[in-house]
């Protein structure tokens, strides 16, 4: 039954003004609620199958858990399961506009909620965290470790979730570096439980017996708790001039800037340095030469450029670090490799690759035989690829 148009289509017929009534995705939720049966939705009700797979108090229990409730976790079919309001929001279909009490966008009859009151009667998981402590505008005031409980049912998996909860809740004098929270930036470089990493990228250690230190990058001078001061790392990064050089600018932006793919391929494992500096100060070199020796985060970036086909500078580059100290402290300890968060290509190799640089200038640094031994090693160990300029 329908309506013809000139054409022969047929079509369903308008409603009249008045009549049309809601679409089910559009009635707000607490509309629903009064004209639902046992917290169904119309359209469910309209449709047997929908109700049947529907669990009656889905509506009521997510709306008490999105909005004004106390909330709780979302369980889903197949297993999966969201501790946020906004990634339950985003997969049943909720707006979170300001101001907007909550619209239901489609219906749920997928969802299974656990909601407020599950999570209120879960037990807790109470996770200690040590966390080093100093504050420069108290003279008087010692560096400490202060001791704060965090509930990890109501944190987010990593450290940096921990620190943002402990500083919004729990003692807002707490200081650290964050920014992007996906191991991109670096800024949240610091020492937990022993080794150097990212806090956003760090998993809270699940046992809760075990207290979970933190204190700041090592052997650097310390701004405020978790703060590192980083003038001396980027000083030393700025002495190396990390960028092209070309001796020929007539062309400028063409054909000077080309670059063969195997070129290009040199470059992997090198670019994607974030200058988080965990690797040098993991470094016992770095930490009794700081001041003279680049460390291995300066010194892959200088090789970076100096493999770079792009660059016309090579030769100068290389005569920069022809001294005791900026490239020649480095005695293979590792730490680097070890510690690195975004590791891709080793340290170390990069190190070696630039001691033995001058070899094919007829000035060897080390014998070749040693240099091969130690990046078959380190190959081997780490899996790490050889630096490709070799």
């Amino acid at each position: 039954m329908g309506i013809q148009d000139e054409e022969g289509r047929t079509r369903l017929p308008m409603p009249k003004k008045g009549e049309r009534g809601e679409l089910a995705h559009r009635i707000p939720l607490s509309h629903r609620a009064r004209h639902t049966q046992h917290g169904a939705s119309p359209r469910a009700a309209a449709t047997p199958k929908m109700a049947a797979s529907t669990t009656p108090p889905t509506s009521l229990l997510l709306r008490a858990a999105l909005f004004g409730g106390a909330g709780g976790s979302f369980r889903f079919r197949g297993g999966a399961e969201v501790r946020s309001a906004k990634m339950a929001a985003a997969v049943v279909g909720v707006s979170l506009r300001r101001g907007v009490p909550g619209r239901l966008l489609r219906a749920g009859p997928r969802l299974i909620c656990r909601g407020a009151q599950t999570a209120a009667a879960a037990a807790p998981r109470v996770k200690k965290f040590s966390i080093y402590r100093w504050d420069p505008d108290k003279p008087g005031d010692k560096p400490r470790m202060q001791t704060y409980e965090v509930d990890l049912n109501k944190c987010g998996p990593m450290v940096l979730d921990a620190l943002i909860k402990i500083k919004n809740e729990l003692d807002s004098t707490l200081t650290f570096r964050r920014s992007c929270r996906e191991g991109i930036c670096g800024s949240c470089a610091m020492n937990i439980a022993g080794g150097n990493t990212l806090a956003c990228t760090k998993r809270i250690d699940p046992d809760l017996g075990k207290i979970t230190k933190i204190y700041p990058l090592p052997h650097m001078y310390v701004v405020k708790d978790l703060v590192p001061d980083l003038s001396n790392f980027y000083a030393q990064y700025k002495s190396i001039e990390p960028y092209l050089k070309k001796k020929d600018e007539s062309k400028q932006g063409k054909e000077q800037y080309l670059q063969s793919i195997e070129d290009r391929q040199k470059l992997d494992g090198l670019y994607e340095c974030i200058l988080c500096a965990c690797c040098s100060t993991s470094c016992p070199s770095y930490w009794w030469n700081g001041d003279k020796y680049l460390g291995p985060a300066v010194l892959m970036q200088a090789y970076r450029w100096m493999i770079d086909s792009r660059d016309d500078y090579t030769e100068e580059r290389l005569a920069q670090l022809q001294d005791p100290f900026s490239l020649y402290r480095c005695h293979t300890i590792m730490n680097c490799t070890r510690t690195c968060p975004k590791v891709r290509k080793n340290h170390i190799s990069c190190t070696i690759a630039v001691k033995q640089f001058p070899a094919s200038r007829g000035h060897p640094i080390i014998p070749l035989e040693v240099l091969n031994s130690v990046l078959l090693q380190l190959q081997s160990s780490y899996h790490s690829a050889t630096c490709s300029y070799l």
